[in-house]
């Protein structure tokens, strides 16, 4: 189904009360000819309209800063003659932003933001979506905590970025062990800050996710108190909006291609992903390998059942109040 050029309410209406002069004054064959002329308009309007620009939006890490830097989708689209821009964000709710005010076309997002861009874009889309990669955040304590199992964070300080993935992890983790927030001391702060307060113990227990994980892994003094291994399933998801993926579904198909292989490709190639990811992200080769190799492999197209996941996470969010009102993520899937 393709999208039809809008039309204001003045606009349809003067087409409206014109075909109704040529009805009252033709008779018959004139509404013959009205609907013979308007069954060739709805034709036309409904022909798609291939972008010859690709906007993507990407982040710092993550496997459209590799594809990027392989070149590959470059080359599968030169025939097409269609090009690829490259625009970076700082993290996911600017990229949706950017989706939003339509200075992008794609890009790749965690579960949250997304849920919290559906209400302020209806327009916004979910096209495809990495594999699980559970370990890929975790809730660390400091190596010598007396903190040893989950039930010992009672009256524990915790950092994490609010609306992230991590959030949606510790409410699993907290409901996984009878507890609630009520139970802890929440500071919301993003990755930076929230790292300068667990080195100087500020905060007892730190909801990271990798590659600053890996990062305070092999540089802090740290220990896996739990990761997300069978409490969530930690996806990335590839987001456009809704004209875009109804005039161009054979480019989207090509992207997704591009991105299981480029996705593979790393898991097959840690060290050379892990190099290609050095300069971006100032971190050292050995610790992006290990994030690299924690990822969820391949990509896929979203199912009724992913969509049903997103669905108890927006849920899982009203009910903590981070969203203002109920979402329903169906009305977020390409129609």
């Amino acid at each position: 189904m393709f999208l039809l050029p809008h039309l204001s309410t003045n606009q349809f209406t003067s087409k409206w009360l014109f075909s109704l002069g040529i009805v009252t004054s033709l008779g018959l064959s004139g509404c013959n000819n009205a609907q013979s002329n308007q069954a060739s308009v709805d034709k036309k309007n409904t022909e798609a309209h291939p972008t010859s620009t690709i906007n993507i939006g990407y982040q710092k890490y993550g496997v459209l800063t590799l594809l990027k830097a392989r070149g590959t989708l470059e080359k599968e689209l030169e025939n097409d003659n269609i090009k690829v821009r490259w625009v970076e964000f700082p993290a996911g709710p600017q990229m949706l932003e950017g989706l939003n005010v339509g200075s992008i076309n794609f890009g790749e997002v965690g579960e949250a933001p997304p849920i919290f861009a559906q209400a302020a874009n209806p327009n916004i889309r979910y096209f495809a979506n990495q594999n699980p990669g559970p370990k890929e955040e975790a809730l660390i304590v400091h190596a010598d905590s007396d903190i040893r199992q989950f039930s010992d964070l009672k009256g524990k300080r915790i950092a994490l970025n609010k609306g992230s993935n991590v959030y949606y992890l510790l409410l699993k983790l907290l409901e996984k062990h009878n507890m609630d927030l009520n139970d802890i001391e929440v500071a919301y702060l993003p990755p930076a800050d929230a790292r300068a307060a667990f080195e100087k113990k500020a905060v007892d227990a730190w909801v990271i996710w990798d590659p600053f994980l890996a990062a305070a892994q092999e540089q802090l003094q740290t220990r896996i108190l739990a990761d997300g291994e069978g409490v969530v399933d930690n996806r990335q998801f590839y987001i456009t909006d809704q004209e875009f993926a109804q005039n161009n579904p054979q480019l989207l198909s090509k992207l997704k291609v591009e991105l299981d292989e480029t996705s593979r490709w790393a898991q097959n190639n840690p060290d050379a992903a892990a190099s290609i990811l050095e300069k971006p992200t100032g971190l050292s080769k050995d610790i992006l390998k290990v994030s690299v190799l924690r990822k969820g492999t391949g990509v896929s197209l979203v199912t009724p059942s992913i969509i049903q996941d997103q669905q108890v996470i927006a849920d899982a969010f009203y009910q903590q109040k981070l969203i203002p009102s109920k979402i329903k993520v169906q009305d977020a899937v390409i129609q």
